[in-house]
């Protein structure tokens, strides 16, 4: 790739990301390899990677965040409050099945979702962080099981 192009992808890189892509789309389906920003191309494989698993934290996130509200707040326990975990349950599934590399990841991601949980279940109920367990009390699996609920009472 030659200095024109290397300035002309990073400018444009820089300045118009849609335009940069469009064009770098067009040059790869062109076949014109020596003219890619190769460089930028790859951070940006690498970005959409970690987006995926930023997104797996957050619908794990208000997974739990529901979970442990349901846990702490029985009053407040109702059919709308249970669909949405099931409808939670069902994208973090949906989102495993699209992104089957992340499931090795799972310890590390379980621990990252229910710190998130914990601030979003204290923000939403009022109650202090402190009120929650340190860790998760539940297993992915656990989570995952379709109709189960932390001390059910129905």
């Amino acid at each position: 790739m030659g200095t024109k192009t290397v300035a002309t992808n990073q400018s444009l890189y820089e300045k118009d990301f849609y335009a940069w892509a469009n064009e770098q789309a067009a040059i790869l389906r062109e076949g014109r390899f020596e003219d890619a920003d190769v460089e930028n191309i790859a951070e940006e494989i690498e970005s959409m990677g970690r987006g995926e698993k930023r997104e797996l934290i957050n619908r794990l996130a208000v997974l739990l965040s529901h979970l442990l509200k349901w846990q702490h707040q029985a009053g407040y326990q109702s059919r709308s409050w249970q669909l949405t975990i099931n409808e939670q349950r069902r994208k973090v599934a949906r989102h495993l099945e699209d992104n089957p590399s992340l499931k090795h990841l799972l310890p590390e991601i379980l621990i990252e979702a229910y710190g998130d949980a914990t601030i979003q279940a204290a923000r939403e109920t009022g109650f202090s962080e402190l009120m929650f367990p340190d860790t998760c009390p539940w297993s992915f699996d656990q989570i995952m099981t379709p109709d189960w609920l932390p001390n059910d009472r129905r």
